[in-house]
C-alpha cells in the first residue's frame, strides 16, 4: 500500500537498503566508503541505512539530512542531465557538506569537466525526476478491505482498559491509511492527541511473524504492550515463541520490518 501525495525517489535494493549497504556516516567520519553492519541500522524517508558501528547509527538518527546521499542515492551526473542511474558506492566526494555519489569512472569524469556547474542542474532537474519516477511513501497496513483496522476493536483501549474493547462505527478516525473505531469521544480525543503512541507496531501485523521475516495476519485479543508499543500476534503460539525473549524479538522485528514493507509494497 501506498499513502500520502509527496513523492520519494530512492535508490534502495530490494531490501529497502540505500547505498548498497554501505555506511553514509563513514564517508564524512573516515574519508572513505565503509560496508555497514546489516545488525546496526535506520530507516529514513523510506529507506535503510546500515552503518559500520553504534557511533555511527547515533551520528545518523541525530542529524540524518546531514548524511544522506544527495539525488536519492542515485547518480549526480545521471540528475545533471535530467535521468536517473546507479551508482558504484565507491565513486564518492562531499562537496559542501553533500554526498554525491557517482555511477562509474565515466560518469565521474564527465561530472569533473564541470562539478561546480553540473551540481547546479543535478539540483535544478532533481525535482522534475521525483515528479516523474517518485512514488508515495510506502506503507503496509492490516486493514479489511473497507480500510478498517484492528477487526474495530479501539487502538486506545489497549492501553486506556488495558484490555481490547470494541469501537462504535459513529466514532471513527483514520490515520495514515487506516481507520479505527473508538469506545466513546475520550477514547477517541486520547488518540488524536498523540495517535502514533495508540497505533499498532508494524502495521498491525503479526510482530512474531516480523521477528522470522514473515508478514502474518492476527487475533487483535492476542496482544502485549512492548516499550509504549501495541504489539499483536497471530496465535498463542506466536505470542509465546515472541516472549521467549521479548527484546530480541522485538529488535529483530524491527530490523526486518522496513524490508518486509519494501518487498510487500512491490520494492
Amino acid at each position: 500500500m501506498q499513502s500520502g501525495d509527496q513523492k520519494i525517489l530512492l535508490n534502495l535494493d530490494r531490501e529497502g537498503v540505500a547505498i548498497q549497504g554501505y555506511d553514509p556516516v563513514a564517508y564524512f567520519t573516515e574519508g572513505k566508503p565503509v560496508m555497514g553492519d546489516s545488525k546496526i541500522r535506520s530507516s529514513h524517508g523510506g529507506g535503510v541505512y546500515w552503518f559500520a558501528s553504534v557511533s555511527n547509527k547515533a551520528m545518523f538518527d541525530a542529524n540524518p539530512a546531514k548524511y544522506e546521499p544527495q539525488f536519492g542515492g542515485w547518480c549526480a551526473y545521471a540528475a545533471s542531465i535530467n535521468a536517473l542511474s546507479p551508482i558504484d558506492p565507491k565513486y564518492w566526494e562531499i562537496v559542501d557538506g553533500r554526498l554525491l555519489l557517482q555511477h562509474n569512472q565515466k560518469a565521474w569524469d564527465l561530472w569533473h569537466k564541470d562539478a561546480s556547474g553540473n551540481l547546479v542542474l543535478a539540483d535544478k532537474n532533481w525535482p522534475g525526476l521525483v515528479a516523474k519516477n517518485g512514488s508515495p511513501p510506502r506503507t503496509l497496513l492490516n486493514v479489511d478491505a473497507e480500510g478498517l483496522a484492528l477487526e474495530g476493536y479501539d487502538p486506545s483501549s489497549y492501553f486506556i482498559d488495558n484490555k481490547p474493547i470494541r469501537g462504535d462505527p459513529a466514532l471513527a478516525r483514520t490515520y495514515q491509511g487506516a481507520t479505527y473505531y473508538f469506545v466513546d469521544t475520550a477514547h477517541k480525543n486520547a488518540f488524536e492527541s498523540n495517535p502514533a503512541k495508540f497505533v499498532p507496531k508494524f502495521g498491525g501485523f503479526c510482530g512474531y511473524a516480523a521477528s522470522i521475516n514473515k508478514v502474518s495476519p492476527v487475533n487483535p485479543e492476542i496482544w502485549q504492550i512492548v516499550d509504549g508499543r501495541l504489539v499483536l500476534q497471530h496465535t498463542p503460539e506466536a505470542y509465546r515463541l515472541f516472549n521467549q525473549d521479548v527484546a530480541a524479538s522485538n529488535a529483530k522485528a524491527e530490523q526486518n520490518w522496513p524490508g518486509l514493507v519494501h518487498r510487500r509494497c512491490g520494492g
